[in-house]
This record gives structure tokens, C-alpha cells and sequence, in this order.
């Protein structure tokens, strides 16, 4: 079966995880963690993303991240790629950290950037892991909820921002939101087509948005949708080399006609 697309645009809105190789955990101690997260602000920074809430799992994270640039692929191949040389490095191995593709879900903002927000910060709780949000220290949730301080890369003052103007109170009444989100049905029962979060309206916008991108992502789409059985490495290459030539650039060593 074909791999859908990725879905890019500028002010796209995701939610982002990967798992790690055979189930195996992709965090060993405490440093790793700090590693990821390290890494995460600086793929941030560099690629203009908005970060509005993560979790670091055992085996897996999650993240709720927004694109202006529309460039989410920039930036999960940072992330993923930095992160793979340096736990491969700090541990002496060469295999690979995470088991294929990482998912990605496209997230209508109005309706379901809150909800994910929490649903994002409760994992721990639900598998048993912890007894409340405030107790997992590898999450978002004890700098928005204001139990540590704050960081830059961390946009939580926009989530805050919602519940109050003053922060304070809005730190409280995020608390009271999270506590109540595990009361919650599974939020996974609204998803569209395995890609969507949202409604009819806003998946034929993202749609539209996305046709309406250069010549490479419409090839990549059209490679996917016709030709099953072609290799993805194959339509990427015949991507770059398209480009390429659309820029008049000279074209790589080993980039095939």
C-alpha cells in the first residue's frame, strides 16, 4: 500500500510521534531525555516552529507543533537525525533509534489545539506511569501549569492565554482543564482518513492549500497516488532532481536522471 503524502503548508498545525525501533526504548537515562529536549529547542529555533506542548514517553514522544514556514519534514529530519548520531554516540551503537516513518496528524487549530494540549501531557497517567501530570518532569505540563519556570522555546503563554489574561489564574485553570481531560473520551475517535483532526471544512482547506504548492510536492503526491509499487527513495530522488533543474542548479553526484 502507498504512504500517504505529507501535508505541508505555512501555519500547518500537528501532532507529531515517533516510536522507537522494535518497541525498544529510545530514552536510557535521564541525560538522553535532556539530549531530546536540547535538540527539540534548537530544531525549533532553526526552523521557526511553534512548540505547544510535548511528552517525553519511554519508547515514544509526543509533540503539538506548528509550522509558519511550512516545513515540517525540515524539521522532524533535524530532530530525529541529530537525536539518532548523538544517543548513537553517547551509547556505542549504529542501529536505528526510531521504527519507520514518524506520524503525523494535521490538526484544525479552533477545535482541537487545546484538547491535544492535554491529551499530550496526560499520557503518563494513562499508562499508569504516574498518578498526575505534575508528577512526569519529562512533559510540558509543569512549565505551563507554573509549578517550574518557563521556557523560551515553550509556547505556553498562548495556551495560557486561553484560559485568562492574567497568568496566574490561568495557570489554575489549566491545572483544572488537564485534571478534568482524564475523564475525556479517547480524542483518536474523531480522526479522518488516518491525517485529519478536524472537520469537513478544514480538511478541504488543507487540501486545497496543499495543491497549490510548488511543482515538488505536487510530484511527490502524484508519484504516491498512481504508482503503488514505486520505491519512496525513487521519488524523492526524481523530486530533487526536478527541482533542481527547475532552479537551475547543478545537479548532485549520484542523483539519477
Amino acid at each position: 500500500m502507498a504512504r500517504q503524502a505529507r501535508i505541508e503548508y505555512k501555519g500547518a498545525l500537528y501532532h507529531l510521534t515517533s516510536r522507537g525501533n522494535a518497541q525498544e526504548d529510545i530514552y536510557r537515562t535521564d541525560e538522553d531525555r535532556l539530549e531530546f529536549l536540547d535538540i527539540l529547542r534548537r530544531s525549533r529555533n532553526r526552523y521557526n516552529c511553534a512548540v505547544y506542548a510535548y511528552c517525553l514517553m519511554d519508547n515514544h514522544y509526543h509533540l503539538l507543533v506548528e509550522t509558519p514556514d511550512g516545513n515540517l519534514s525540515k524539521f522532524m529530519r533535524q530532530l530525529n537525525g541529530v537525536y539518532t548520531q548523538k544517543f548513537n554516540l553517547a551509547h556505542r551503537r549504529t542501529d536505528h533509534i526510531f521504527e519507520g516513518r514518524y506520524k503525523s496528524i494535521l490538526v484544525q487549530r479552533d477545535l482541537y489545539l487545546l484538547e491535544l494540549a492535554r491529551y499530550i501531557v496526560l499520557n503518563p497517567v494513562r499508562a499508569g506511569m504516574v498518578r498526575s501530570a505534575k508528577n512526569w518532569p519529562w512533559s510540558s505540563y509543569r512549565a505551563t501549569a507554573g509549578f517550574i519556570a518557563s521556557t523560551d522555546w515553550l509556547n505556553s503563554d498562548w495556551l495560557l492565554s486561553n484560559f485568562s489574561k492574567k497568568r496566574r489564574i490561568a495557570e489554575r485553570a489549566y491545572q483544572t482543564f488537564v485534571s478534568d481531560g482524564k475523564k475525556q473520551p479517547k480524542i483518536w475517535e474523531k480522526l479522518r482518513n488516518q491525517v485529519y483532526l478536524g472537520d469537513n471544512s478544514f480538511i478541504k482547506k488543507s487540501q486545497k492549500k496543499f495543491r497549490n504548492l510548488p511543482v515538488k510536492a505536487k510530484f511527490l503526491v502524484s508519484n504516491l497516488s498512481h504508482a503503488p509499487r514505486l520505491k519512496l527513495s525513487t521519488i524523492m530522488i526524481k523530486t530533487e532532481r526536478l527541482e533542481m533543474r527547475r532552479l537551475n542548479w547543478p545537479l548532485r553526484a549520484g542523483v539519477m536522471p
